[in-house]
């Protein structure tokens, strides 16, 4: 009778450790929380010899997925139509339309060839120099996908999600190579300018 116990004993707790792992594995497979679209604004600041124009994107889709209710290890993804970009909107003059039109030319997003530049998250960290968080993923522009990692400041309050970044690429990395004029060269780095926001569900 004692052996039949013990082969008893030794089952039940063979089979506890089973559901254990499975509840385990179940747990660790639950559905991350629904995306949530994102508004706000996206853009650029492209500097050269003699000064800078900002660039705005007005057309353009985003979301944000939290893990655990947690910016850490969840999700941000957005895609801007190149087309909708805005030059200098605070300081518009007769020039500017021609700016745009140069901008979407093949000189710079070749808008035509590339409708759309994107960037997908591949992790997000809590710390890091500059932010709240360190954000890292891939960029694609002019059909060309780097891996790029930034700081932001990343909030959540209660369903509120926010997020605001500045950081610099090398334009050149991306094959936007034109040099502009001999007396008013164009720099390298361009800043990129997020700011947006979402309502959990």
């Amino acid at each position: 009778m004692r052996k039949v116990s013990s082969v008893f004993t030794l089952a039940s707790l063979v089979s506890a450790v089973a559901i254990s792992l499975t509840s385990g594995l179940a747990l660790a497979a639950a559905p991350a929380a629904k995306p949530a679209a994102l508004t706000g604004a996206i853009g650029f600041v492209g500097s050269k010899v003699t000064g800078s124009h900002t660039g705005d994107f007005k057309k353009w889709t985003g979301s944000v997925a939290l893990a655990g209710g947690k910016a850490e290890g969840g999700k941000l993804e957005f895609t801007v139509q190149t087309a909708s970009v805005v030059a200098d909107e605070a300081s518009r003059n007769d020039w500017t339309p021609k700016l745009e039109e140069h901008l979407k030319s093949a000189d710079f997003f070749d808008v035509a060839k590339f409708p759309t530049a994107s960037f997908t998250s591949t992790e997000i960290k809590a710390g890091g120099s500059g932010g709240t968080h360190t954000v890292k993923g891939n960029l694609t522009l002019r059909g060309v996908t780097k891996v790029v990692t930034f700081p932001a400041t990343l909030a959540i309050k209660g369903k509120e999600i926010s997020g605001k970044t500045e950081f610099s690429i090398n334009r050149k990395d991306f094959g936007l190579v034109y040099a502009g004029k001999a007396d008013d060269l164009i720099r390298d780095g361009v800043v990129l300018k997020i700011d947006v926001k979402a309502t959990a569900e």
